[in-house]
């Protein structure tokens, strides 16, 4: 009965939750010195232009480090102009690549994992002029932006999704935020929102578990840090418990941040706070100041 219920929800949540794309959002407040590129193609696809938002720093005497932000939304809506609280990474020196993506009424899976990898591609071969050091690169999302930055980071040389976006070299992140996400979409695959994006692939478990980060870790995957709400009642809480616990078997850095009776990221302001101190004493310990 309670997988009913959060079938139910997450149908609900998912399906009719919708980002107007004409919804106009607050522009990023970004620091003096720093440079905005809006709307950089980093990929296209069959006559889809995947845009990227930049906002580096030229004049930082050294490579500055990075942080990718993938906006969530059920890989069915959203756009990337709905984030913009960066300030705490600008405060540490940070550029930002803020990501859009394919959502399911483009192309189903993997399509959008397909283009977090070209970003974090595109980033790598336009370092120098970016002024980014690519050993500092952290990918971050919230719920399926959780999920599609925890796929970058753990394919690391894994480049079977690399189909646009060739790269011969070393693909490695230094860190993966991930706030709620989805770890392991075989447990959900029959619920509308996963369903839809899994397109035809939806009954191959194979297939599903391609596209599911957990099957990914390994003892040389990069350090991770997790956040949810013991209350979510749309991605179900021991999907970050099952992807902390095999971090750990696997001898791989993590941290865990519950927070109780938390929902899906509609944290208190309080809740926020605790959250951005603990990520980035997290972050700190990693030497990505």
């Amino acid at each position: 009965m309670k997988k009913l219920i959060l079938s139910s929800i997450l149908f609900t949540a998912l399906s009719s939750a919708t980002f107007s794309q004409e919804k106009e959002y607050k522009p990023v407040d970004f620091p003096e010195g720093y440079k905005a590129q809006i709307d950089v193609v980093y990929t296209q696809a069959n006559g889809w232009d995947g845009r990227m938002d930049l906002y580096t720093n030229p004049k930082s005497e050294t490579p500055t480090p990075v942080v990718i932000n993938i906006h969530g939304g059920g890989w069915n809506h959203g756009v990337k102009e709905s984030q913009t609280g960066y300030g705490s990474f600008f405060k540490n020196g940070y550029a930002v690549a803020n990501v859009e993506y394919r959502l399911v009424g483009v192309a189903p899976a993997p399509a959008a994992i397909e283009d977090v990898r070209c970003a974090l591609i595109y980033l790598y071969t336009h370092a120098k002029e970016l002024n980014i050091d690519t050993n500092k690169i952290v990918v971050m999302g919230g719920s399926s932006g959780g999920h599609l930055a925890l796929m970058a980071g753990l394919l690391a040389n894994d480049k079977k999704f690399d189909t646009n976006c060739k790269y011969d070299g070393n693909i490695k992140v230094a860190a993966i935020i991930d706030k709620y996400g989805v770890t392991d979409l075989v447990p959900l695959s029959k619920w509308k929102s996963a369903k839809n994006w899994l397109g035809k692939g939806f009954d191959n478990q194979k297939f599903i578990e391609s596209v599911s980060p957990l099957y990914y870790v390994t003892k040389n995957s990069p350090p991770v840090y997790i956040v949810h709400g013991d209350a979510d009642p749309i991605v179900p809480y021991d999907q970050s418990v099952a992807l902390y616990e095999k971090l750990k078997s696997n001898g791989v850095k993590t941290k865990m941040l519950t927070i109780e009776g938390g929902n899906h990221g509609k944290f208190t302001k309080e809740e926020k706070s605790e959250m951005s101190k603990d990520m980035w004493s997290f972050l700190n310990e990693l030497g990505l100041k």
